[in-house]
């Protein structure tokens, strides 16, 4: 597949920190458009500080970082909002809200990034359940549906506001094999409809057996095996 449009992700020469401490330097790699794209290495080898200065929760110091149409090392406060609304951001630890239902979790979200009429919140709201294969849990508490289901509803929140690029922070890594293999085929089904993804995972057996390419970060550096 080619890839010719601009890059929604352009890292160059950055340096990505974790607290006051250089976790990886000069770091160059590049996202296009309908990409798929593994992040892999150990812990602590700054997979997940990668991420958090692609969605500005890092401050970038050194290198030049562009997602999404902003450049991230000179980025106002009041446009990090806007930054995020491009981007769908999927935790490992899911962060629902667990007092208010499913339904209510997404129009938080919409309500957050500028949603006002509530017919379009609602109707929203139920296609992205349906979409992940979710249409009927919307009155559920979150502690009432399994970590794939919760999982699911973490990816539903992501393409609420129809993402250039999913940012995804070990996705499987609290889940049994069986379940993990169907949150990784919801994956693809989104990236075939355009949506690029990025990513962090320690499941090699996926990595194995559904070949896409992979950054690895290791001994403070980023390897692009598609450049290596």
């Amino acid at each position: 597949m080619n890839f010719t449009s601009e890059p929604i992700v352009s890292v160059k020469e950055a340096s990505i920190f974790q607290d006051n401490e250089t976790v990886l330097s000069n770091v160059n790699f590049s996202i296009n458009k309908g990409e798929f794209v593994y992040l892999i290495g150990r812990t602590g080898s700054g997979k997940s500080s990668l991420l958090k200065t692609l969605y500005a929760d890092i401050p970038l110091r050194l290198g030049d970082v562009h997602v999404a149409g902003y450049e991230i090392k000179n980025i106002r406060s009041k446009d990090v909002p806007h930054l995020r609304r491009k981007l769908g951001i999927i935790f490992q630890d899911f962060e629902l809200f667990q007092d208010r239902t499913v339904s209510e979790n997404l129009e938080f979200v919409m309500r957050a990034t500028g949603w006002k009429d509530r017919s379009k919140i609602k109707k929203r709201a139920t296609e992205v359940l349906m979409q992940v294969g979710l249409g009927s849990v919307s009155s559920k508490m979150p502690f009432q549906l399994s970590g794939g289901e919760q999982q699911r509803v973490v990816i539903a929140r992501a393409l609420l506001n129809e993402p250039s690029i999913l940012l995804a922070d070990e996705p499987t890594g609290n889940l049994d094999p069986e379940v993990s293999l169907g949150i990784f085929e919801l994956f693809k089904q989104i990236n075939k409809s355009g949506t690029a993804i990025l990513m962090a995972t320690h499941d090699f057996k996926l990595i194995e057996t559904h070949a896409f390419r992979r950054l690895v970060c290791e001994n403070g550096k980023l390897i692009d095996e598609q450049k290596d």
